[in-house]
């Protein structure tokens, strides 16, 4: 039975249910997530049960940029969009400082007032925002939403700032691996355009990526994307073609 009286939910609805107990099941869980957005899906379903809470959600940092990882429901994407838009909010508060952010009572919250408005409009009573690290970088935030005001403990704080680690650590891994697929997916095609010029015009290795790469410069595009276009029309756009003159020895 979930504790429904603002508790830290499964983690108190038996004494079987220990920290470590619930850490292992997220584990495999994440695991067993094959992408970011499939391991980012697993996440919160996960912390929604955990920690009781109705509506949870990821957003992603990239170079910069703020991006959201997967949410629970559409009014959770609203309240980030807000943020991201306005530049301010208790959420980016949580990335850009690296700290838990937790508002107990969405009603009564002063420091973001569009935030505010909106979240209470919303029905959200309470809001914790974890910052999800990586070893040394902050990648993302952990969000949980209740409607009800109070609702989080400081056990839920530290049940989510483990949540925000493993989490943190699991994204990190589904991205590295979707990085490594498309550098390997990005280097098969370029040898395979390679492998087109070198037996088209009888030049070695080395001359078919310079030709390649002459090409990416001179036209502003990826090396990938010249190679995907030689490769399925065998050949430049007219006109574009660099030159195929041997290099002199």
């Amino acid at each position: 039975m979930v504790d429904g009286g603002g508790g830290s939910g499964l983690l108190r609805s038996s004494s079987e249910n220990t920290a470590a107990e619930v850490m292992a099941r997220l584990a495999v869980e994440l695991h067993d997530a094959e992408g970011v957005k499939e391991t980012a899906d697993a996440a919160v379903d996960f912390a929604r049960t955990a920690i009781d809470c109705e509506q949870a959600g990821i957003v992603l940092a990239h170079g910069g940029r703020v991006e959201i990882g997967t949410v629970t429901d559409a009014l959770v994407t609203r309240l980030y969009q807000l943020q991201i838009e306005a530049g301010t909010g208790p959420m980016l508060a949580a990335l850009t400082e690296n700290t838990v952010v937790h508002v107990p009572d969405v009603a009564e919250e002063r420091r973001w007032p569009a935030w505010g408005s909106a979240a209470e409009a919303a029905g959200i009573g309470s809001v914790l925002h974890v910052p999800m690290r990586d070893r040394e970088r902050t990648i993302g935030v952990l969000s949980l939403f209740s409607t009800r005001s109070h609702a989080f403990s400081d056990d839920d704080e530290a049940i989510a700032v483990l949540l925000g680690r493993h989490v943190a650590l699991a994204v990190s891994e589904a991205q590295h691996d979707v990085d490594l697929h498309i550098a390997l997916d990005a280097r098969a095609t370029v040898g395979q355009a390679m492998g087109i010029l070198m037996e088209r015009f009888d030049v070695d290795e080395a001359h078919a990526f310079a030709i390649l790469r002459r090409y990416s410069q001179d036209n502003n595009t990826r090396l990938r994307d010249v190679a995907e276009q030689l490769i399925h029309t065998r050949g430049f756009r007219p006109g574009q073609t660099p030159g195929t003159h041997r290099p002199s020895r």
